[in-house]
């Protein structure tokens, strides 16, 4: 796959992905959620912290959030810069286009999650209980490297309450598939999953 295609690609998955975001941030409140299927939910979240929503104070209090979110940010960049290099590398040692397309998935994703941690904080005013504003006059809700990554694909496929006799569980809420995600998670995802199936296609060389 040639630079340009690859680049072509990035640039469609990206504006994918920041319009279904802008579109939910603009249109929906904090929470606010809409039915499409029995199965699949339009559902609006915002992710502050580190994967699957978790944040660095559950596993220490040394450092706050904020400033784990701002360590958090800046690794991503300096990752993404890694991708990057690892795609024009691939590209030019005319590696298997399975390996650039998942390359391609993965930085384009990355870039995604990014420019929401990175801008959002200062595009947008808050969305708790009222829909957000693009470019508000009294400012975003929060600074550079401190915004909030959006949210609002949820497939709730399964959800039953357990029998009693169950051990541990039983009587409590059982819900597959519980993580709320985005296109740009999807994209990263889609290239993780090509590599391990197709891995030896992807490393041929």
């Amino acid at each position: 796959m040639s630079l340009k295609k690859s680049i072509l690609y990035i640039i469609i998955i990206l504006l994918i992905d920041q319009v279904s975001k802008i579109y939910i941030k603009t249109h929906f409140t904090l929470h606010e959620s809409v039915d499409v299927f029995n199965w699949f939910k339009i559902y609006f979240i915002e992710n502050d912290g580190m994967a699957w929503g978790t944040k660095i104070s559950d596993f220490t209090t040394l450092i706050t959030d904020r400033t784990a979110k701002v360590i958090l940010t800046v690794f991503r960049i300096v990752a993404i810069f890694g991708i990057g290099y690892w795609l024009i590398s691939a590209i030019k040692k005319q590696s298997s286009n399975i390996l650039v397309l998942a390359i391609v998935l993965i930085f384009a994703g990355a870039l995604g999650n990014i420019i929401d941690s990175v801008f959002y904080g200062v595009l947008f005013d808050d969305s708790l209980n009222q829909v957000a504003t693009f470019l508000p006059d009294a400012g975003g809700y929060d600074t550079v490297l401190h915004g909030k990554v959006v949210d609002m694909l949820y497939f709730p496929l399964i959800s039953v309450d357990l029998p009693q006799w169950l051990p541990i569980y039983g009587g409590k809420r059982f819900n597959f598939f519980e993580p709320v995600f985005n296109i740009a998670d999807v994209a990263i995802s889609t290239g993780f999953i090509m590599l391990i199936v197709f891995n030896k296609k992807a490393f041929a060389k």
